[in-house]
């Protein structure tokens, strides 16, 4: 999958959001995304990856097989 693709559709449910992925088997199957949003503030990590799976519900039912996430608020990504 292509990771413009991935990269839109969680800054699209997640406006201003910093993505960063890395393809880790060279398939574009397998993702690690490191994602910095304002909007994980007060969530629970439980609550903040389902708002990404959720960006991403139907790439995950086939073109994703996998995908590893750091999901930060930007005070947590600079204390990082």
């Amino acid at each position: 999958m292509n990771p413009d693709d991935i990269v839109g559709k969680i800054q699209a449910a997640l406006p201003g959001a910093s993505v960063t992925l890395e393809d880790l088997t060279g398939t574009k199957d397998h993702w690690k995304a490191r994602i910095v949003a304002r909007q994980f503030e007060g969530l629970s990590l439980m609550a903040r990856h389902r708002l990404i799976n959720a960006a991403l519900a139907t790439e995950l039912k086939g073109p994703i097989h996998a995908l590893t996430m750091d999901v930060l608020t930007p005070t947590e990504a600079q204390q990082a």
